[in-house]
């Protein structure tokens, strides 16, 4: 009877698979540096007094970084912006989720909230301005306040829409398997909410870091929106490019964690 001896120091090749970039990455990686190019080549024909060069721009960024600006690190600043933000943002996810899911759960909460909510969506969040200075003044609480109205009527009404478009026969079907009251939330509304709650979630955050250079114009002293009115008020226009810059950039990030959390939690959306 032979025997097969396996060399225990044989390797078996292994076949590594390169990744191809899809011409849609490299489209997206291109027009970044496209649009670059193209300011470079606008700030070059127009003088740097009118548009600020790429070259100035990251020359007074590591300048901010530095140095900072009135006397306040640019860290500080950004820091600033997202404390604010995220503290009107997380006020607005803690009332609105539970709100949207109650009005989409129950027609009399639905009858009761709806007009009030029908008459505030068209208005600004920055028209509540004037009022949040006569009720909280114009410290914080105004302006995280102020974030928090931004956001509160994306999220609210977004959940709101999710729960009423579950297809009744889907209820119909848990309630025939014998599902309760918990396991019917548990089980059928809230994941098939969830999709709609993220949209939600994403635009009130968008919405969120944008407003904050209104809720900056509030006698604050520290913050990107503050340093943008300021050095635009004394015409230091690289300052404002960089806070300008800085904005969407962070914004930026936040969209990807939202979308990561989104593909985390509504895996099987789309599918």
């Amino acid at each position: 009877m032979s025997r097969t001896t396996v060399q225990p120091n044989s390797a078996i090749p292994v076949k590594l698979k390169r990744r191809k970039l899809s011409p849609e990455r490299i489209v997206s990686v291109c027009t970044p540096l496209a649009m670059v190019l193209l300011w470079w080549l606008v700030s070059a024909a127009v003088g740097e007094k009118y548009l600020a060069s790429p070259k100035e721009i990251i020359t007074t960024m590591g300048v901010l970084f530095t140095d900072g600006y009135v006397g306040t690190n640019l860290t500080t600043h950004i820091v600033a912006s997202l404390f604010r933000t995220i503290g009107g943002y997380l006020l607005a996810v803690l009332l609105a989720i539970p709100i949207g899911l109650w009005m989409g759960m129950n027609k009399y909460v639905s009858a009761v909230l709806s007009p009030i909510f029908a008459i505030i969506r068209p208005i600004p969040a920055i028209a509540f301005l004037p009022l949040f200075i006569m009720w909280f003044g114009i410290g914080e609480v105004a302006r995280v306040m102020l974030i928090f109205m931004s956001a509160f009527l994306y999220i609210v009404l977004n959940t709101f829409s999710g729960v009423k478009t579950i297809p009744n026969g889907l209820i119909q079907a848990a309630k025939n398997l014998g599902a309760n009251r918990i396991q019917l939330f548990s089980k059928v509304i809230f994941p098939a909410t969830l999709p709609s709650i993220m949209t939600g979630l994403k635009a009130g955050l968008a919405v969120s870091w944008a407003i904050v250079v209104a809720a900056e114009l509030m006698a604050a002293q520290e913050g990107l929106g503050y340093m943008i009115m300021d050095a635009a008020t004394f015409f230091r226009m690289p300052v404002v490019y960089v806070g300008i810059i800085l904005i969407g950039l962070i914004g930026l990030i936040l969209e990807n964690i939202i979308s990561i959390i989104e593909k985390k939690s509504c895996h099987w959306s789309g599918k």
